[in-house]
């Protein structure tokens, strides 16, 4: 029921991390996967590295005549992984306007325009498929210094809802993957300091997520072993979401 042979996946952002690691689940269920980010040589690279039935292909959601040409070189889809996303820090009196938009700009619309430019092809091949959003454990609940990140991810959540609901007449799952804190080399250096460390002390299990953690989450919603699931938003975060502390 896991198994993806036979299917063709888009993931975007597969430059990043986390982009990567559903590149590499993907490939590994049998899936071939087409690579999909601003940065083409790192997504190259990985494509190499994968070896055969994984192709890299330019993408930048914030330019919409980008996303068409990028469909068109991947050919026909069964899975979307619409992974790309950024952040920016500040306090909410100092968020500044450009960084705001940038934020929503990426994180929601570029989700919607390629979750809509994903939709319309299936549709059009009368093929059905699945769409796996990225939101955030941000989507529920907030820290200071990341007011466009949280509002980006709460509306994210909710037009995957929108989104199941419009689809599923069309053999088209949508669901999203709400991770929590993920240790990455970017945010290392914050979580070895006392706020950092604190951070981690509320989370239920008081430790960082790994990208291995949303594994199963992805081939769950990816894969057959989801076809019941539409509109499920799966919260990967240590139970940091439902702690009050």
């Amino acid at each position: 029921m896991f198994s993806l042979q036979g299917r063709r996946a888009m993931v975007t952002g597969a430059s990043g991390l986390l982009g990567a690691h559903f590149a590499r689940v993907l490939h590994g269920a049998g899936a071939e996967v087409v690579l999909a980010a601003r940065r083409l040589d790192a997504c190259a690279a990985l494509a190499a590295e994968l070896g055969g039935g994984a192709r890299a292909v330019a993408l930048d959601v914030q330019k919409p005549e980008t996303i068409a040409a990028s469909f068109d070189a991947a050919g026909p889809l069964d899975i979307l992984v619409n992974n790309a996303g950024i952040a920016a820090t500040a306090p909410f009196l100092e968020h500044a306007l450009e960084d705001w938009d940038r934020v929503l700009d990426v994180n929601l619309r570029g989700a919607f325009l390629v979750g809509q430019e994903a939709a319309r092809r299936m549709v059009a091949a009368k093929s059905g498929g699945s769409i796996v959003n990225l939101a955030s454990v941000l989507a529920a609940r907030v820290i200071p210094g990341v007011a466009g990140y949280t509002a980006a991810k709460a509306g994210l959540v909710h037009l995957t809802r929108q989104m199941a609901v419009e689809l599923a007449r069309h053999g088209i799952r949508v669901n999203a993957i709400a991770p929590g804190y993920i240790a990455s080399d970017i945010n290392a250096g914050f979580f070895e300091t006392e706020a950092g460390k604190a951070m981690i002390k509320r989370i239920p299990q008081r430790r960082l997520g790994r990208p291995e953690d949303l594994t199963g989450p992805l081939l769950l919603l990816a894969s057959d072993a989801g076809a019941h699931m539409t509109g499920s938003v799966v919260t990967v975060d240590g139970g940091h979401s439902i702690n009050a502390i």
